[in-house]
């Protein structure tokens, strides 16, 4: 199965129960069927249609077979994952992001519907950057209907944004996720047991090192272009010097495994 890259593409996009320690993974894996960095960053959510074509085989049969599309059918509330005893716990607000629509502004920041309807309250500081697409802009880009993709500092359903790339000609990921099968969260309703791509053949939560700056935007671009939808809000940096992004607030993938060139592996 191929990687999916998250750089050089043209332009196009857990559940609340999950535990929040993170995967030691070693080098074993098994194949299932089924200003300069602003611009990476950027550049890497243009890829979810192009990259989505790696997923489409295994992921079309499983999102028939759950009978659940991406469009939620009642609002889900984003709630911290609780801290487990690994490395990889989240002990508090981190690094990591979303993707979506506008749906109101204000003087100190917006809010925004993921894919499956997931409310996100952005807060907005000086130090925050702006794109619209690969170049630069301001605040006033940002208006109630645009397709956002934020990273920042994750605390629950809020983020502190750092940066804001607004996606010209964008749907907020709902593509991304329909055609990679993410599933909403739904109160009551257990997360499937599934995989796609490649994933740690013997992957188990409590290692790894949560991570920030740049390598956690990318990671979070990254996941976001394949499998929107849900809210990043922690990336683990595993013992192989690959990545786990972490999904809240979705039943289905709470882990986005993504390489060391920020390329989507697997989730499960």
């Amino acid at each position: 199965m191929n990687d999916h890259d998250t750089t050089g593409c043209s332009t196009a996009g857990s559940d609340p129960a999950t535990t929040a320690a993170q995967a030691h993974r070693p080098s074993a894996w098994r194949s299932l069927p089924k200003k300069k960095g602003t611009w990476i960053v950027a550049a890497g959510m243009t890829c979810a249609v192009a990259g989505l074509g790696v997923f489409s085989a295994s992921t079309s049969s499983a999102a028939s077979a759950s009978g659940t599309s991406a469009a939620a059918t009642s609002t889900p509330t984003a709630t911290p994952t609780a801290p487990g005893s690994g490395g990889g716990a989240r002990s508090g607000p981190a690094a990591g992001g979303s993707s979506g629509i506008v749906d109101t502004t204000s003087a100190s920041g917006f809010t925004f519907a993921t894919a499956t309807g997931v409310k996100v309250t952005v807060d907005e500081t000086a130090g925050t950057t702006y794109l619209r697409g690969t170049h630069h802009t301001s605040a006033s880009a940002v208006h109630k209907g645009s397709s956002v993709l934020v990273l920042g500092t994750v605390d629950t359903a809020t983020i502190t944004a750092t940066q804001v790339v607004v996606q010209p000609g964008g749907d907020g990921g709902a593509a991304a996720a329909e055609k990679s099968g993410v599933i909403p969260f739904q109160q009551g309703t257990p997360s499937p047991t599934k995989s796609v791509g490649k994933v740690p053949s013997d992957y188990t939560e409590g290692e790894g090192t949560v991570v920030s700056g740049t390598a956690a935007d990318r990671a979070t671009t990254a996941a976001q272009s394949v499998f929107a939808g849900g809210i990043v809000d922690r990336v683990v940096k595993l013992a192989d010097g690959e990545y786990e992004v972490h999904n809240i607030s979705i039943n289905w993938p709470h882990h986005v495994f993504v390489s060391k060139s920020f390329k989507v592996l697997g989730a499960e």
